[in-house]
């Protein structure tokens, strides 16, 4: 079982060519599970599979490192270009990828035969409360500055999907933010019925945000390219934002703007690491009546 591992900002996936590589025997959520797995894998933060479509260029489909399948990631999927141009099999340099989120087109800067960064329309956000998906009524209305306690700390916070659910929270600053306290009991809160991804974002100044990040089903990641569009759409609904800023992640930046046609579109880099081989015992687990 071959696979390529890639990163935008240092968000990583395995990269699977279902196209080469038959993965029917196998059961998706324990393979990304274990080979996700950082001390007894290869470690990444989830698995990515190129397969064909009917409808797009190429189908994308992402499982977490929990196991769970993603509707969309922004860093993702720009690996996921990378990876479909850089092995060739395509040489167009404007792709759609159908995704659980819809599909998406990107626009790909290369070089020498290799793509160096893409902007990705990620499309129109969704800010109605069932779109989100949120309980509580009435369902159609936005949800900004929201407030939830958590931990006895009090915060207020926007919510957006970006075809999966953000809650966006801006605090004072981050980079002492207990991300890994506070992140997983807002992803797994009541409010949130299909669980959310979760942005901490410090203000420094109108087109300057910072963000940390609390993946659903990966923990906190070095960057999320969904909550970088969701940040700057929950910044410019409050006002504390322009439409176009800079989101400033651990692993890097991205460049986002959300445009006058409600699109909003995130630019960024994507790195290949390596391709390499698994052995069969490692994957043995996922193998389907292997238990």
């Amino acid at each position: 079982m071959e696979f390529t591992k890639l990163h935008g900002l240092g968000n990583d996936y395995l990269h699977f060519n279902t196209l080469a590589e038959d993965l029917t025997g196998y059961d998706l959520p324990t393979l990304a599970r274990v080979l996700s797995d950082r001390h007894f894998g290869a470690g990444a933060d989830g698995i990515i599979l190129v397969q064909p479509s009917e409808s797009a260029d190429f189908r994308m489909r992402i499982f977490n490192a929990d196991g769970s399948e993603a509707e969309m990631c922004g860093n993702g999927v720009r690996a996921f270009a990378k990876y479909v141009y850089d092995h060739g099999l395509t040489d167009k340099t404007e792709l759609a990828v159908e995704t659980g989120a819809g599909l998406i087109t990107l626009r790909l800067s290369v070089a020498q035969g290799k793509m160096i960064s893409a902007r990705v329309n990620m499309g129109q956000p969704r800010l109605r409360r069932h779109e989100i998906p949120m309980t509580g009524e009435p369902g159609e209305a936005q949800v900004i500055e929201q407030p939830l306690t958590i931990e006895g700390q009090d915060f207020s916070f926007a919510a957006v999907s970006m075809g999966n659910p953000h809650c966006v929270i801006f605090v004072p600053e981050v980079a002492e933010f207990p991300v890994a306290e506070i992140g997983p009991k807002i992803e797994c809160h009541e409010l949130f019925p299909a669980r959310t991804n979760v942005e901490f974002v410090r203000v420094l100044d109108r087109r300057h945000l910072e963000m940390r990040v609390w993946e659903r089903g990966s923990g906190e990641t070095l960057a999320c390219g969904t909550g970088a569009a969701a940040t700057v759409v929950a910044g410019a609904l409050t006002g504390r934002s322009e439409r176009r800023a800079t989101v400033h992640l651990r692993g890097g930046d991205l460049e986002i703007e959300w445009a006058e046609d409600d699109h909003v579109f995130v630019t960024g880099p994507a790195t290949e690491v390596y391709t390499a081989q698994v052995l069969p015992e490692i994957v043995a687990p996922a193998r389907l009546g292997s238990e």
